[in-house]
């Protein structure tokens, strides 16, 4: 299970995560992680995108320390974080989060965060993006979770 203390499944994301305030991640609190979870991937994209699937966020490696656990509001957007989590690409062309920024007056668009908790660390390297991360994935992924936020500019 995913939920953060920033909004509900299906609720407004605050402009503060969005491209209109800090553009940072938020908090996110995992639980139910199984046994034999080593590490946690996250994959935020928005499919309402005009051009298509848009993809915010993509971050693997991250650590299990638990079966509940956090990762923290505002990563820093670098390659390689302090616990050894590795972030990838997103559609800006930046690594790290960058949060919605949808096109002024186009709706409401849905910003999925999906979470998976992977059985082995991951060896990625290069400009590894969405789909790098996603075939890297396969057949590693022992549960998954979902949360998905809304935004909108006007």
């Amino acid at each position: 299970m995913i939920v953060t203390s920033v909004f509900k499944n299906g609720d407004f994301i605050p402009n503060k995560y969005a491209c209109e305030g800090q553009d940072i991640n938020p908090e996110l609190a995992i639980s139910n992680i199984p046994d034999g979870a080593k590490t946690i991937a996250i994959i935020c994209d928005d499919p309402d995108a005009p051009i298509g699937i848009f993809v915010h966020w993509v971050l693997w490696n991250y650590p299990v320390t638990d079966s509940t656990m956090k990762i923290p509001e505002g990563l820093q957007k670098v390659e390689k974080l302090p616990n050894g989590a590795m972030q990838g690409y997103n559609d800006f062309g930046r690594i790290g989060y960058n949060g919605p920024c949808p096109p002024k007056g186009h709706g409401v668009h849905h910003y999925h965060f999906k979470v998976y908790a992977v059985n082995t660390f991951l060896e990625l390297k290069g400009k590894v993006t969405k789909k790098d991360l996603e075939k890297a994935l396969s057949g590693k992924i022992i549960a998954q979770a979902e949360l998905i936020g809304l935004y909108e500019r006007r």
